[in-house]
């Protein structure tokens, strides 16, 4: 593929004896962990929607019991509030058992697989289809951000609390 002056900065240039079938698999498989990540978004909405629910339970309870429904309140309480969302775990759990079992090996094999076969040099199809769909000289249709400001060649560590920890002991 030719590659114009402003092309992709250095860590977006397909490396010499790399192919382009190389390129696609490693976009596949660059793809395909995006989705997961969509997934593990989904994944924590599930958890902090369904903790929500349980904390709008306590209202439910106490609006039932003032209404002379104490019945139901108990039922409520003891049936529902607080209960495994799949036996012996709450949302966090599933949350945390995706993480370990699927989600981190994925990350780290495909790391390890733009390593290898691209000398760490991710998103190489993003950036190709870039040059290949930009109008050349266009200001706002260039290959790079305007500057020096070229982006790590090493990615950043997989966390496993995109939501910055906010766990707060829901189900």
């Amino acid at each position: 593929m030719e590659m114009r002056q402003d092309g992709p900065d250095p860590a977006h240039r397909r490396p010499e004896g790399v192919s382009a079938k190389t390129v696609e698999a490693l976009g596949a498989l660059s793809k395909a962990l995006e989705t997961t990540e969509r997934a593990r978004g989904h994944l924590y909405s599930f958890h902090q929607r369904t903790g929500t629910a349980d904390f709008q339970l306590d209202r439910a309870v106490e609006l039932l019991r003032r209404a002379g429904h104490p019945e139901w309140a108990g039922r409520v309480q003891s049936e529902i509030l607080g209960r495994n969302v799949i036996q012996g775990h709450w949302t966090f759990q599933i949350v945390e058992a995706y993480d370990v079992t699927y989600h981190r090996p994925f990350t780290l094999l495909e790391r390890e697989a733009v390593d290898q076969l691209a000398q760490g040099r991710g998103h190489l199809y993003e950036a190709e289809m870039k040059e290949t769909r930009h109008t050349v000289g266009h200001p706002r249709r260039t290959s790079r951000p305007s500057g020096s400001h070229e982006p790590p060649n090493e990615p950043a560590p997989p966390t496993s609390e995109p939501d910055g920890g906010l766990r707060g002991g829901h189900p």
